[in-house]
């Protein structure tokens, strides 16, 4: 599933987020949403999210 939209992101799912500075690799970051940072109800290139660990990031997959 895509983190495309807002609907299905909820704080404790498990998530593949690219960090801004990523943008140009390419590289995922795993980990738990904490606090959902876009009020947007869908977003072309993610839902941005902070995670437990602190790092803000664009959903790039949904895992669980």
């Amino acid at each position: 599933m895509n983190g495309q939209n807002r609907k299905n992101v909820k704080p404790g799912i498990k998530v593949l987020v690219v960090k801004k500075e990523d943008q140009r690799t390419g590289k995922l970051t795993e980990g738990i949403v904490k606090d959902i940072l876009t009020n947007l109800p869908t977003h072309p290139h993610g839902i941005k999210v902070r995670l437990e660990s602190g790092i803000v990031g664009r959903i790039q997959e949904i895992i669980s």
